[in-house]
């Protein structure tokens, strides 16, 4: 399996980008993150290619897939839009001078500092999640002597067979205001009516790593005739933001749908709906994440220990773990790992990858097939662009991974790898504990 740019080159070692893997490992250390910078570029191309054919359309991509500074520029330089969660993510997307007219705000709980900040910088729209924060929102753009354009987000009731923790369409679910009740249509009249609010659309989003697209064309069809609801009462909505959820290739056996057959679907999809119900086409927007930026991503990690248990397993652990993905822990996610260092060689062994952290569940990969490991050797696990650096921790008081992009034979850093100093750089001791030899009396 091979992801974007990869391939093996001449001295047998793994390619990305068109720099050697195990030079990358040498220069800037391990683990590391390494980010192949056209792949995402072909994959934005993909997508902003893929709903041509309607008359209005939006590519926004879900930041807390992956956000940096940088990552913002290369989103700005593509066209894209961005899709933020909270206020330090619109930070980071103002501190990158990213247009504040193309960004959205998502959040089921957004804090009151949050909304006023995102207000005060002009965020395109506010994606309002409940009735409380819509009349905050109103209060807050009353009181600035604005408009806010919001869309609403609504729970079209679809629910997408992936890890029950990634669904997010359901009746029962922490984001939205569930449609199949009177609920979403009453909010919406009442937006339609408070001062300070301009209401676009609405959203919804059913869900991540998504391969049987199927539940797209049913959450389509629902959302398109609640448009129509609303239109029978004598409000038009001009804005259909269906989310994201496409799934990526993260081992052997997934089989993920094509950016372009996605957008066929929705294409189809949106145009059967608002013929059957009798609308005019909204613009539609799109949210990816994971799909544009998951195959981007690779780690690297140095083999350390090799402990074999016989007749059980033989485990190789290496210099990261949890600390820096931990979706293996928390959604029992899979990948597939190769021998950077030994990618022309044949695979003889079954090994379990193991991380550093003190914890029996931190493992990266189980029983994967690969030549035969030393320690020093350079592992590479595939697919780990979305979540990985934005999910990392300091478990262990271990430092986050550096993150380098690669393009064509150049690396350059996108993030510095952290330091011991930066593990306590906001600790403080009271004075109370310093002033006496006992701390507590």
């Amino acid at each position: 399996m091979k992801t974007g740019t990869m391939k093996v080159n001449t001295n047998g070692y793994l390619e990305i980008g068109g720099c050697d893997v195990v030079e990358l490992a040498k220069q800037y250390g391990t683990p590391l993150y390494i980010f192949d910078e056209e792949t995402v570029v072909k994959k934005a191309e993909e997508y902003t290619a893929c709903l041509q054919e309607l008359p209005d359309s939006e590519v926004i991509f879900a930041g807390k897939a992956f956000l940096t500074v940088g990552m913002c520029r290369l989103l700005d330089s593509l066209g894209l839009s961005l899709d933020v969660v909270s206020g330090g993510e619109l930070y980071t997307a103002l501190q990158a001078e990213f247009p504040a007219g193309r960004i959205y705000f998502h959040g089921n709980n957004k804090s009151s500092d949050e909304l006023k900040m995102a207000l005060q910088a002009g965020v395109g729209r506010i994606v309002v999640d409940n009735i409380q924060e819509l009349n905050l929102v109103s209060n807050f753009a009353q009181e600035m002597g604005i408009r806010a354009k919001i869309l609403l987000r609504v729970t079209p009731g679809v629910e997408a067979h992936t890890h029950s923790y990634i669904q997010t369409g359901q009746l029962d679910s922490k984001f939205g205001i569930g449609m199949q009740s009177e609920q979403a249509l009453a909010v919406v009249q009442l937006a339609d009516t408070l001062p300070g609010i301009d209401l676009r659309g609405v959203h919804c989003h059913i869900g991540s790593q998504i391969f049987d697209i199927s539940c797209f064309d049913v959450a389509i069809d629902l959302m398109v005739q609640f448009l129509a609801q609303v239109l029978r009462n004598g409000i038009q909505l001009h804005e259909l933001d269906l989310g994201g959820g496409l799934g990526v290739r993260h081992t052997i056996d997934d089989e993920p749908v094509s950016i372009a057959e996605f957008g066929d679907l929705l294409v189809t999809s949106v145009k059967q709906a608002t013929n059957k119900y009798q609308i005019p086409v909204p613009k539609i927007m799109i949210e990816p994440g994971r799909s544009l930026v998951g195959e981007a991503g690779t780690t690297i990690y140095q083999v350390g220990a090799i402990k074999e248990i016989p007749g059980i397993r033989t485990y190789a652990s290496v210099d990261g773990g949890m600390g820096d993905n931990p979706r293996v822990a928390l959604y029992q996610a899979k990948y597939h790992v190769i021998a950077a260092n030994k990618a022309n060689k044949t695979a003889d062994k079954i090994y379990t990858i193991a991380g550093k952290c003190c914890e029996s569940g931190d493992m990266l990969v189980h029983d994967a097939p690969l030549p035969t490991l030393e320690a020093g050797d350079i592992l590479a696990i595939l697919s780990t662009g979305a979540y990985n650096y934005s999910m990392a921790s300091n478990y262990n008081q271990l430092p986050r991974l550096a993150v380098v992009t690669v393009y064509k034979g150049s690396s350059d850093i996108l993030v510095e790898r952290e330091t011991y100093a930066d593990l306590v750089r906001l600790h403080s001791i009271p004075a109370r504990w310093v002033t006496d030899s006992t701390v507590i009396k």
